[in-house]
Parts: C-alpha cells; structure tokens; sequence
C-alpha cells in the first residue's frame, strides 16, 4: 500500500539544475530522504528532513542540494544545482516509519 514515487530525473549538462520530486501516499512518515547509488557502489545519503522540518545533508552535496516537502501534498522535492557528472546516479526517495520504504528510483546524468 505503501508508495513512494519519484520523478524529474533526466540528462542535464555540467552546471546545471534538476528538481526531483517525490510523491508519497499509503502512510505518514516521521522523516523522509532522497539517497543515490551508482552501479557497484554503496547507496549513500543525499539529504533527509524530519516531520519538523529540519533536514540533513552530505557534506559534498550541501550547499549545491536542498530538500524541501509539502506535507499538504505528501511530496518531497531534491532541488539540485551546479551538477557534476560524479552525480550522475539513480536517485531514490525513502520514507521512515518504523522502518525505511523505497522507492524504485529516478535517473539522473550529467555530462561533461
């Protein structure tokens, strides 16, 4: 019942911006997070932002990453600026409840 579906992934050049959005539904979450991974890597966290607002961030990604949420509206949102091609990834949005839920991923790349 529970999903978690992301979107606005994309190919974009070096310098660029994306927005990725994450529209959750079947449950509340208490905090929610976009995470990344790239073939034969570790998945790694992006960014997190609790129920109250307050959010966390890799060192290499903020001040380039923001995370937002519409809680109205059950949506996250990664707005994602001055991209790198080590960025390129599959971005995935996760919700805590309990346990963390998974969604099934949205491509980003970005070329040189």
């Amino acid at each position: 019942q529970v999903q978690l579906v992301e979107s606005g992934g994309g190919l974009v050049q070096a310098g660029g911006s994306l927005r990725l959005s994450c529209a959750a539904s079947g449950t509340s979450f208490n905090a929610m997070g976009w995470y990344r991974q790239v073939p034969g890597k570790q998945r790694e966290l992006v960014a997190t932002i609790s129920s109250t607002g307050s959010t966390n961030y890799a060192d290499s990604m903020e001040g380039r990453f923001t995370i937002s949420a519409d809680n109205a509206e059950n949506t996250v949102y990664l707005q994602m600026n001055s991209l790198k091609p080590e960025d390129t990834a599959v971005y995935f949005c996760a919700g805590w409840r309990g346990m963390w839920y998974w969604g099934k991923g949205t491509l980003v790349t970005v070329s040189a």
